[in-house]
């Protein structure tokens, strides 16, 4: 897998000039690729876009201590946001250059605990992608035992970029 790197400060970030002069798909495979630095999130909570093509993205994750709620369970905002990321990345990848998303609203469905240090994939695939909302389902599976343990939908929102 590639070594992931993550912006540090917003200067780190990729520019929106940057941003706005690619696909969604080659914006996403230049985070993978290590060519542009992935979302600060995704280090803070342990987890990185592993594969991306045409409607749809795969985010790796082992959720650690650092994410668990007091009764010592991975915490629910910690699935809510792989599956928003995965998801909504979904979505950018159908995006022509000069196009940008947000996320309108996500549901997710938590059918059982991830063990802390269990690694899982989650898989976003665009339902639809027209020129104003994106619809996508994403679950997140387990590894090596292939279980389901979440799943989630999504609508964003695809707008034209910002001008100068």
């Amino acid at each position: 897998m590639t070594q992931h790197h993550f912006a540090q400060s917003l200067e780190d970030l990729a520019t929106f000039d940057t941003i706005l002069s690619m696909s969604g798909l080659a914006f996403m495979q230049a985070i993978i690729n290590g060519d542009l630095p992935g979302a600060p999130i995704g280090k803070t909570m342990g987890f990185v876009p592993i594969h991306a093509e045409h409607g749809s993205v795969t985010f790796e994750g082992t959720p650690q201590f650092d994410v668990l709620n007091p009764i010592r369970t991975v915490h629910g905002g910690w699935y809510g946001t792989v599956l928003d990321s995965c998801m909504a990345c979904a979505v950018q990848t159908t995006l022509a250059a000069g196009q940008i998303y947000t996320t309108l609203e996500y549901k997710i469905n938590i059918l059982r605990s991830i063990p802390p240090g269990m690694t899982v994939h989650a898989i976003g695939k665009v339902q639809h992608a027209g020129r104003s909302t994106g619809i996508a389902n994403g679950e997140i599976r387990g590894v090596e035992d292939g279980k389901l343990y979440a799943t989630g939908s999504t609508t964003c929102i695809i707008m034209n970029g910002p001008r100068k």
